[in-house]
């Protein structure tokens, strides 16, 4: 690792200032960051902790939406999230291990987009809202493909705003070593219809399954995918698994999510 400076702002304004200097780089939970500059694949001169920022870290409930400051952990929205949404609670329970989930925050997770990170997978399963210092984006809109997400140069991600869904369940195929999802699929279910999220199987990162929305929309059962067919063309193929084997637990997974949600 090369060396770097470490600043600790104590508002966004102060760390929005930091971020413009050459070089800089935010670092909230660093459980992507450190492990990507142990490795020498990043050096960034300046690092710009966002921890001690406190209107960063906070859990609201305000009627049939989530609201999560960018800088809290994966360990306080799987306490605070429990009653009033439980899919969203239980994906943040099993995120790695204790370590991780009380230092990992979920701005953190989601500005890296990691393509076998859990939350771009609630993000884009449930339509949450992504707050920035400069604006807000749809999940739809946020991301871009394997580590790549709408934020610009110097952008923070200051929340995420989550609408609460009729039910939700997160299935993760884990990945023993790791503990990342080797694929894992987020299913929620609307008025409007239901939401299928995809994540750790593809090369193009977090994305829905459409056409398993469509089928689940006019028949919330695990039949209703049981005939479809996932296309591998773009899958993730590794000693792990095939990308013919990821497909097939996209399918599997969201079966299972759906059946233990009926």
């Amino acid at each position: 690792m090369h060396n770097f400076e470490l600043v600790k702002p104590t508002s966004i304004e102060d760390a929005v200032a930091a971020l413009k200097e050459e070089e800089a780089q935010p670092y909230s939970g660093g459980q992507t960051l450190l492990p990507t500059m142990k490795a020498r694949l990043a050096a960034p001169t300046k690092l710009v902790s966002l921890l001690g920022i406190d209107e960063l870290r906070y859990v609201r409930i305000e009627g049939d939406q989530v609201h999560v400051g960018g800088a809290t952990t994966h360990a306080t929205v799987a306490r605070e999230t429990k009653e009033a949404y439980p899919g969203l609670a239980s994906l943040a329970a099993r995120i790695g291990d204790p370590a991780v989930r009380n230092r990992g925050t979920i701005g953190g997770s989601l500005a890296n987009n990691d393509p076998s990170a859990c939350y771009p997978a609630a993000a884009l399963g449930s339509g949450a809202t992504i707050k920035t210092d400069r604006r807000e984006i749809a999940a739809d809109d946020f991301f871009e493909g394997m580590f790549m997400t709408a934020l610009e140069e110097g952008e923070i991600v200051t929340g995420v705003t989550f609408p609460i869904p009729q039910a939700a369940r997160y299935e993760k195929f884990i990945q023993p070593a790791s503990r990342f999802p080797l694929t894992a699929v987020f299913v929620a279910k609307y008025d409007a219809g239901v939401r299928v999220a995809v994540t750790g199987a593809s090369e193009l990162g977090v994305f829905r399954w459409t056409e398993a929305e469509e089928a689940l929309s006019k028949t919330f059962s695990a039949d209703a995918v049981k005939d479809l067919k996932v296309d591998d063309a773009d899958m993730i193929s590794d000693l792990h698994g095939s990308g013919a084997y990821r497909a097939h637990l996209t399918k599997v997974m969201t079966a299972r999510a759906v059946t233990a949600l009926s």
